[in-house]
């Protein structure tokens, strides 16, 4: 089983995806710990990424591709895994389809978890990291609406989409989607 978690930037994709991996026995990829992974690894790609990263661009797409696809190849992935943070563009969502299509797989699940702007802003800001101010929070939603949102309609063309009310007890969000799950 292959499930896409899908939602801004505080929504609690980590968090669920961590619950998830654990109740249905399948491995948890976050993107931010497959960057950190492969740069620490010294991988060709994370040497790569790591050239992007340390002069303060974005990552591009191809690149952000082959660290998920190193990632997937490994044996922990093979029965099903839960992506959080991948994919963010149209591009990364094509490509991710090339990707499970040349082993055989495809997405079963994309669970976009939807929570209003205003309660992410609280929530990031009760957080306290340090990026974690207003103006940057605003930003970044900004991006998310204009970069990833969109891949909203493209799952939902697809079939694969469902979105599940965010606001709740972490408890309460983790019985919605496995709801949607069943």
């Amino acid at each position: 089983m292959v499930i896409v978690l899908f939602g801004a930037p505080g929504v609690g994709k980590g968090t669920q995806a961590e619950i998830l991996a654990e109740k249905l026995g399948i491995a948890h990829m976050s993107t931010g710990a497959a960057f950190r992974s492969a740069i620490q690894a010294q991988t060709p790609v994370g040497i790569l990424a790591q050239s992007f990263v340390s002069q303060g661009k974005l990552v591009p797409d191809d690149v952000v591709a082959k660290i998920v696809e190193e990632f997937l190849a490994k044996p922990e992935f093979a029965k099903g895994c839960i992506l959080d943070g991948f994919p963010r563009t149209r591009a990364q969502a094509e490509e991710l389809d090339r990707m499970l299509s040349a082993s055989g797989r495809t997405i079963d699940h994309v669970v976009n978890i939807n929570v209003d702007d205003e309660t992410i802003i609280t929530r990031l800001l009760q957080r306290g990291r340090q990026d974690d101010q207003e103006d940057v929070i605003r930003h970044r939603l900004e991006i998310y609406t204009n970069e990833t949102a969109p891949l909203l309609d493209f799952y939902g063309k697809k079939g694969t989409l469902t979105s599940v009310h965010g606001v709740g007890s972490v408890d309460e969000v983790n019985e919605r989607i496995l709801a949607v799950l069943s």
